[in-house]
């Protein structure tokens, strides 16, 4: 295999660091990435399985150990985050369990914010804790409630920035220097930015996640995770994935390494279609409040204009009536697609107190703000004109009902 990058690479931009990076040509010379989807590979002599087995040499042993279009993805996701190291992962929750399960252990504490992923709370609460494993709560954006809630067995502090779905923003720079204080690491969730807008490593963070699903797809095709960050906390959770084994395919790995090289472009304009969206949404009569951190009326706004390049693709906003109102703004919508995923570029529309953040208490909603009548849409690239009638459909079977 040859290396189609040399040090010039490092100093390249982005978009050429997503196109470019991690390529690997076998002999044959292919352009494009190859995929090789085979469960194990043949060595050269026993001396040569020997050596590869202990680790002497590198070199594909199992697909489940190492896979070259794996390996692939995961250089170009390192080098667009800036990061030494990268392990991919069979989903975006097998990357936080995999941070979990390689730096934590019973007896150990983690914050986490209470504006996360509704699976992400589920991993921490139902799961973790299982194991021995504490877990605090607390506000996204208020570092003193962080540190009065430390203790000296806090290992890990994790958020996402901005949250899901109300785009509540954390000082990434603020939260590393408390992480430092208390000795702790700092893994931020980097899923509705992607290195694109917002570089956390940079900012101090020691980790960053991903729901490689998402955007870094971009077209809701197949299932992936990656954690990012220095080599030396990279190495155990490859050692956790090498004997637990939530690891990304090939065929996915290829997926997404195609999906990277349009990864700059298509962000642009989720943001672009999200931003004059939400300024639309703020209009209608219909709509108490849009969450989205692009408005200089949110909370964020600031922040995120500090620490991030554009704002991202996802809002939400809140309707008179509760879940029925927004059921019935949801079933009138022809367009978008009523689904929970997001960083497609079909659009996608879903009620998260009853689905995303359906297995959460009512007090767990509360603290993320999530109420019955928040609908959140996840804009993608159609025409914008195409968006707003389609939402249109959904207010005018508000004001018929």
């Amino acid at each position: 295999m040859t290396q189609d990058s040399g040090d010039w690479l490092k100093d390249a931009g982005l978009r050429t660091r997503a196109i470019r990076a991690g390529i690997s040509r076998s002999p044959e010379g292919e352009h494009a990435e190859p995929i090789f989807t085979s469960s194990s590979f043949v060595f050269e002599s026993a001396e040569d399985a020997a050596a590869k087995f202990s680790g002497d040499i590198s070199g594909n042993v199992y697909s489940r150990y190492t896979n070259p279009t794996v390996r692939s993805f995961e250089e170009r996701l390192a080098a667009l985050e800036h990061a030494e190291s990268a392990a991919a992962t069979a989903s975006g929750m097998s990357a936080i369990l995999a941070v979990c399960m390689a730096h934590l252990k019973a007896g150990d504490h983690v914050l986490c914010s209470r504006d996360v992923f509704g699976a992400t709370i589920g991993l921490f609460e139902n799961t973790l804790k299982k194991f021995g494993v504490e877990i605090t709560f607390v506000p996204l954006n208020d570092v003193d409630s962080w540190r009065a809630a430390a203790t000296g067995a806090t290992r890990l502090m994790f958020l996402e920035t901005p949250s899901n779905p109300m785009n509540a923003i954390a000082d990434i720079s603020a939260m590393a220097t408390l992480s430092r204080e208390l000795g702790a690491m700092l893994a931020v969730d980097n899923c509705f930015c992607t290195p694109v807008l917002q570089a956390p490593l940079s900012l101090g963070a020691d980790l960053v996640t991903h729901s490689a699903t998402k955007y870094l797809d971009g077209q809701g095709r197949v299932l992936g995770g990656a954690v990012v960050g220095n080599k030396s906390l990279i190495e155990p959770i490859v050692a956790f994935n090498r004997s637990c084994g939530p690891t990304m395919s090939a065929f996915n790995a290829w997926v997404m390494l195609k999906g990277l090289e349009t990864l700059d472009i298509r962000m642009r304009a989720h943001c672009a279609n999200a931003q004059a969206l939400a300024e639309w949404l703020l209009t209608r009569p219909e709509v108490n409040s849009v969450h989205y951190c692009g408005l200089p009326g949110h909370p964020g706004h600031s922040l995120a204009t500090r620490q991030q390049s554009g704002y991202g693709g996802v809002l939400a906003f809140e309707v008179e009536g509760g879940r029925e109102a927004a059921f019935r703004f949801i079933n009138h919508t022809e367009l978008m697609s009523l689904t929970a995923n997001l960083g497609d570029v079909k659009s996608t529309i879903v009620h998260p107190a009853s689905t995303t953040h359906g297995r959460l208490s009512q007090a767990q909603r509360t603290d993320a703000g999530i109420s019955d009548g928040l609908i959140r849409i996840a804009v993608g690239l159609e025409d914008l004109e195409d968006l707003q009638a389609d939402c249109d459909r959904g207010f005018r079977a508000l004001s018929s009902g």
